[in-house]
């Protein structure tokens, strides 16, 4: 894990920007799709709420995401095994898009999770540069976000930390097709991966309520976060950062929120 320091600033002195489509536009209103929202200047998570009347959650909510999870004011989850959460990941042809904020994977369906007698069927995942979660004020290198949305509507989304070490040679397998420039797209339908062979070994979560951390922050996501992260090269890190140097939204307030963590932990 590295130290927090403060790339955000390096960036806006540098002048960078990032433009394009919403990271989460297949499961937001189109107006995060269309409005020229970003992460750095004017563009930037402290501007997001000017930006369009659809993006007022993101300076008045209070239920927001990313956090800081403080482990040592977690409460233990502990109600008849509910806090399970089974994860029924599918293989599917591998689908990129770089929208932009990110490289976003969409998945076919038939891929699933399951937590508290509720099911949500993933959609995609996507990264993030820095690690948009922090543990203990601290954050990872990167972190990935699997989304799922239920029937009803509501929104899930796994959280898995990536940290600088050995090479990951399933997730080669998707930087190898990355395409470069916005709004390309890369469909390999020859090229078939399973979304849990990013999940870590061992399965224990962080979970509370929050938001999506791009516009229009809507309030209506279950958050998981692994505690265990998973280890890339720092090549492999460096080959993402050179398209979004830096794609995280700043830490936003708790606001009374409980985090829970989980008693018992699935394992592959």
């Amino acid at each position: 894990m590295s130290k927090i320091f403060n790339r955000r600033r390096l960036l806006k002195l540098l002048g960078m920007t990032a433009l394009g489509t919403s990271v989460s536009n297949c499961v937001t209103p189109s107006a995060a799709a269309t409005t020229n929202w970003g992460y750095i200047g004017k563009q930037g998570p402290e501007y997001w709420a000017k930006l369009s009347p659809d993006f007022e959650l993101c300076y008045t909510g209070k239920r927001q995401t990313p956090i800081d999870l403080q482990v040592s004011s977690v409460k233990s989850l502990d109600k008849n095994n509910q806090d399970l959460l089974v994860v029924k990941y599918q293989p599917t042809p591998l689908n990129l898009i770089n929208n932009g904020k990110t490289i976003q994977v969409n998945y076919q369906p038939g891929s699933f999770i399951e937590s508290d007698r509720q099911i949500y069927h993933l959609l995609q995942f996507h990264f993030h540069h820095p690690s948009e979660h922090h543990i203990n004020g601290e954050e990872y290198d990167m972190e990935l976000h699997f989304v799922h949305r239920s029937q009803a509507g509501d929104l899930a989304v796994v959280g898995v930390f990536l940290k600088a070490g050995d090479f990951n040679p399933n997730l080669q397998t998707i930087w190898d097709a990355i395409p470069q420039k916005p709004g390309e797209e890369n469909r390999l339908k020859d090229t078939i991966i399973n979304a849990s062979i990013l999940l870590p070994a061992e399965r224990r979560f962080l979970t509370y309520s929050g938001s999506l951390t791009t516009p229009p922050c809507s309030e209506n996501v279950k958050w998981y976060i692994m505690e265990t992260p998973i280890e890339v090269s720092r090549e492999q890190i460096a080959k993402f950062t050179q398209l979004f140097p830096d794609n995280a939204r700043p830490i936003q307030a708790l606001n009374q929120r409980v985090v829970f963590e989980s008693t018992n932990a699935e394992k592959t």
